[in-house]
């Protein structure tokens, strides 16, 4: 889907996000299958087309999705206008709850820039959007986990500011002990 690093070299980015809509919904999956490639778990990716349509567009929508588009000029005569838009990276987010703080917090899910658009503050401006819409939203917190070999990614959210709570470790009951604990 994105364009090849030759052709980007060559060209002018600029950048834009927007929220999904259900149209992107095949987008999102091929993110998400892109993250789980860069995450070396490609086979745990159960997501389908479907399970995405109803769970972030459905009645009861879960979560929400901002797409990065690089918006790249194809000529160097600016009056030509020649551009072409292609999608560059995505975040998936939902809200939470802090009994703490008494307030919600947004949860980024998955945060992913396509290798291509990497250095071009893609990653920083979707991590801004979401703080600010967890600010308008009145949210007392915006968090995420990163997969503890993800150096680059690691020093990444350190130099925005982030903390890391090491204190806390991740419990998760899925599949069959999910089964298992929901028949005790």
């Amino acid at each position: 889907m994105p364009a090849n690093t030759t052709q980007l070299s060559k060209l002018s980015p600029s950048i834009r996000l927007a929220p999904a809509t259900e149209k992107d919904v095949r987008l999102i999956l091929w993110f998400i299958k892109q993250l789980a490639l860069y995450e070396k778990a490609p086979e745990q990716v159960e997501a389908t087309e479907s399970l995405l349509r109803k769970n972030l567009f459905g009645a009861r929508p879960y979560a929400e999705v901002i797409i990065a588009y690089v918006s790249i000029i194809k000529s160097n005569d600016p009056t030509a206008m020649d551009v072409e838009e292609k999608p560059a990276g995505f975040a998936l987010f939902f809200h939470n709850f802090s009994t703490w703080v008494g307030r919600p917090g947004l949860y980024l899910e998955d945060l992913f820039v396509c290798s291509e658009y990497r250095g071009l503050g893609i990653g920083k401006m979707l991590l801004v959007q979401l703080a600010k819409i967890a600010k308008e939203r009145e949210c007392g917190r915006l968090e995420w986990v990163v997969i503890d070999w993800n150096e680059p990614a690691i020093q990444f959210y350190l130099s925005l500011g982030a903390k890391q709570m090491k204190e806390w470790i991740i419990n998760r009951v899925s599949g069959k002990a999910l089964e298992d604990m929901s028949n005790m």
